[in-house]
């Protein structure tokens, strides 16, 4: 069982930046790829960005490219999202996800359904 538990999340001004963090149990984080989704109430869960197991390999989505970064410390089993120049539409509650298979071709990464455990979510509100 893996418990994940993301934090960092807050209310900013448009412009800002945040740093989410998302902290994971157990001693099989560095197998695997992890995800960071965003979602707003009525829309399906967005995939934001993905960092492969040994961190060498990131991907994000076009709309947070140049912006948000994905990284990760294996060593303290952590995941971050560092998010700059924010804008309203970055508005959601962002989840970190597992996937426990460890590589996922760039198609299947945004699937949330790939993915089998998740944090209870971090909610970020940037302000215009």
């Amino acid at each position: 069982q893996v418990q994940l538990v993301e934090s960092g999340g807050g209310l900013v001004q448009a412009g800002g930046s945040l740093r989410l963090s998302c902290a994971a149990s157990g001693r099989a984080f560095t197998g695997y790829f992890m995800g960071w989704f965003r979602q707003t109430p009525g829309k399906e869960r967005e995939f934001v960005a993905g960092i492969a197991r040994s961190g060498d390999l990131t991907y994000a989505t076009d709309s947070v490219k140049g912006r948000f970064t994905i990284s990760r410390d294996n060593a303290k089993s952590n995941v971050y999202l560092q998010m700059t120049t924010l804008k309203a539409e970055d508005t959601a509650v962002y989840y970190c996800a597992a996937n426990t298979r460890g590589f996922m071709a760039s198609g299947t990464m945004r699937r949330p359904d790939e993915y089998q455990y998740w944090g209870q979510g971090t909610r970020v509100t940037v302000s215009s």
